[in-house]
């Protein structure tokens, strides 16, 4: 259970400190490959929460509500990540 918790917590701050890294870079391809290792992290965020809710470590209820988060963010990066590397 530690070494997942760990885990979780390195992917959900990948997240944003990708997302944040990426924002500093000129658009185009530098750019549109941090807001890309967000994504990858977003997925894997989202796959060790519901090995979590599987291992019975979280509660189903609240994972719902974290995956939903998750979700929402992978729906937002692919536009941003397309928008970006147009940009060049």
């Amino acid at each position: 259970m530690y070494g997942l918790t760990a885990q979780l917590r390195r992917a959900a701050v990948s997240v944003p400190a990708n997302i944040a890294e990426g924002c500093g870079r000129p658009a185009g391809p530098d750019r549109a490959r941090f807001f890309q290792v967000a994504l990858g992290s977003a997925s894997e965020l989202d796959y060790l929460l519901e090995l979590s809710r599987d291992l019975a470590f979280l509660d189903t209820d609240a994972c719902a509500v974290l995956l939903k988060a998750v979700v929402d963010i992978k729906k937002m990066l692919p536009p941003l990540i397309r928008k970006t590397a147009s940009n060049c």
